[in-house]
């Protein structure tokens, strides 16, 4: 970083401004042509997680199986129906639903804009250190994607809808309420598996360290098991499928905070 680099905080806030703009384009770009396949975007993906030949109900049905415990995991059916109780709530849906598939597919370009706005303030052996930011941070973030779709989604939608306090009462689920479920389930794993990326910044910037995180690990485990509790169904198995993933991503940022911080040493030295 040179000082001829050095902005003023309006000229900052305008750079910021271009990159957002971008970045929003991006998204407006993706969404619209997710918008024009609106078929494939909710008969396959939206309401693929309420049929009963889901992929994710099959594997458990096969895993049951194989471990010799028959039809216990498999699912027959999934006794409910979507409903749109709204004039609007149709277009609606299919409006934000196209938004959030433009950003799903424009995350990597989004974090490029992120990364062009403060890799100027940047060292350069801090650049060279954080080489592979937007390949790494992309793939974490598709892999909680695509953990919230088809391991999340499918526990929530299962449980809630199969639970009946009476036979006497169906379950009408209206649309609005079924896509923030799946919405909620696939951002939320998303955000949750950037956290050694998070991690990362923070022990550069000195906020975390090694030693905090493992004084606090059991703290974090409760957190974790909280966490598991909100975005999925508040049954123990789901609870614990979903935890799983987040220690082992917990355990893999205290790594990374060490090697940030043997590094830093090292410059010193």
């Amino acid at each position: 970083m040179n000082a001829k680099d050095e902005m003023s905080f309006l000229e900052h806030l305008e750079e910021l401004r271009w990159h957002l703009l971008r970045a929003v384009m991006a998204i407006l770009f993706f969404g619209s042509i997710s918008f024009i396949f609106k078929d494939f975007i909710f008969d396959v993906i939206i309401f693929g997680p309420k049929n009963k030949d889901f992929f994710t109900y099959q594997l458990f049905c096969s895993i049951s199986q194989n471990l010799g415990q028959g039809s216990a995991f498999c699912i027959e059916e999934i006794p409910f129906r979507i409903q749109s109780r709204t004039v609007s709530g149709q277009f609606s849906a299919h409006l934000w639903t196209s938004i959030l598939s433009g950003f799903i597919i424009a995350f990597p370009y989004v974090i490029y804009e992120f990364w062009k706005f403060i890799s100027p303030g940047l060292y350069d052996r801090e650049k060279k250190s954080a080489r592979g930011f937007i390949f790494i941070s992309s793939i974490l973030f598709f892999i909680g994607v695509l953990f919230g779709y088809y391991i999340v989604t499918p526990l929530s939608i299962n449980f809630l809808g199969t639970y009946s306090v009476s036979d006497q009462i169906f379950n009408d689920f209206d649309l609005s309420s079924y896509i923030g479920l799946v919405r909620a389930s696939v951002l939320a794993s998303g955000i949750i598996f950037e956290l050694p990326i998070i991690i990362y910044f923070l022990t550069k910037v000195g906020i975390v360290s090694p030693e905090f995180l493992k004084k606090n690990r059991k703290i974090s485990l409760v957190l974790v098991l909280s966490l598991s509790a909100i975005i999925t169904p508040p049954d123990i198995a789901s609870q614990i499928i979903v935890s799983i993933p987040i220690l082992i991503l917990y355990e893999i940022s205290i790594i990374i905070s060490k090697i940030v911080i043997k590094r830093e040493k090292n410059k010193i030295l």
